[in-house]
């Protein structure tokens, strides 16, 4: 006998009273692993199955890294303009209109200044969601402005990297602002003031040729994709062939390019007590 028996013939629930599944209700990591999406929440953004981290903005570290998640933005309503006039598929300013109404951001960078574990810290956070996390004008300036206003008030900076690079649409408007940056993270330093580089995946082009690799300490979550240029121009340049995963936190920290590679669930204790060491101070519990 069957376990199940339709009574009557044909479909008789109504496309009104049809349920479907509600999207966002699991995550699959990219080793196959299914997660609920509430308990990859609680953990941080991280598998429990596999311990990937998923990429996650500026919204998840802030509420990671500031106390209660209370902090002030810093220069929030900057926002890129068009001096080269770009037009590739699509003008400039309708990629940055469209960048814009998805992610409900005004650039691939927030900066914030806010308590963690009871001390100000300045964090300047990119978002890869907004194109590509790409550094142009906006991003250097902002990063800047936030390494001026860690300088003026003495407080830690933490810059936390995810970026495909230098914004082609700025050409060389973009490239300058490696230096822009690195000139300020050079004030800091000559003040004392501490700077810790978190390099996430991806980090990538211009941000690891300027701030992300210029950090007091330089730090990491594992699996990580860092480097400079893709796999294929370094083989075709340097003649040489890559070991596996050359371009991975892992094997940057193995060869010195790394001082440590931290779980996200430490990240808010790592750096604090990253802080306490290089100024001297009691560490935190």
């Amino acid at each position: 006998m069957s376990w199940f028996k339709r009574k009557t013939k044909g479909i008789t629930t109504t496309t009104e009273e049809k349920k479907d599944t509600p999207k966002g209700l699991w995550y699959k990591s990219p080793t196959g692993k299914i997660i609920d999406t509430d308990e990859l929440e609680k953990n941080f953004f991280v598998s429990p199955e596999d311990g990937y981290h998923v990429r996650i903005g500026s919204k998840e570290y802030f509420q990671i890294l500031f106390d209660d998640n209370k902090f002030k933005e810093l220069d929030a309503n900057l926002s890129s303009k068009d001096p080269l006039k770009f037009v590739d598929t699509k003008t400039y300013p309708d990629r940055l209109k469209a960048a814009e109404e998805k992610t409900k951001l005004k650039d691939a960078v927030r900066c914030a200044v806010g308590k963690s574990k009871g001390k100000n810290i300045v964090v300047a956070c990119m978002d890869f969601a907004f194109i590509g996390g790409s550094m142009g004008s906006v991003v250097g300036e902002k990063i800047a402005r936030a390494g001026e206003y860690a300088l003026k008030k003495k407080l830690p900076f933490v810059i936390i990297s995810k970026s495909g690079g230098a914004r082609m649409q700025e050409a060389a408007l973009s490239l300058m602002q490696l230096a822009k940056t690195a000139a300020k993270l050079a004030q800091l330093a000559d003040a004392g003031i501490p700077y810790i580089s978190l390099s996430t995946d991806p980090t990538t082009g211009g941000t690891t040729a300027s701030f992300a690799m210029l950090g007091d300490i330089n730090i990491s979550e594992p699996g990580a994709l860092i480097g400079f240029a893709g796999p294929r121009v370094v083989r075709d340049t340097t003649g040489q062939e890559l070991p596996e995963n050359f371009q991975t936190a892992e094997f940057l920290l193995e060869h010195g390019f790394l001082d440590f590679i931290t779980e996200r669930k430490d990240l808010k204790n790592k750096i604090n007590l990253y802080i306490d060491l290089i100024t001297n101070q009691p560490l935190r519990v």
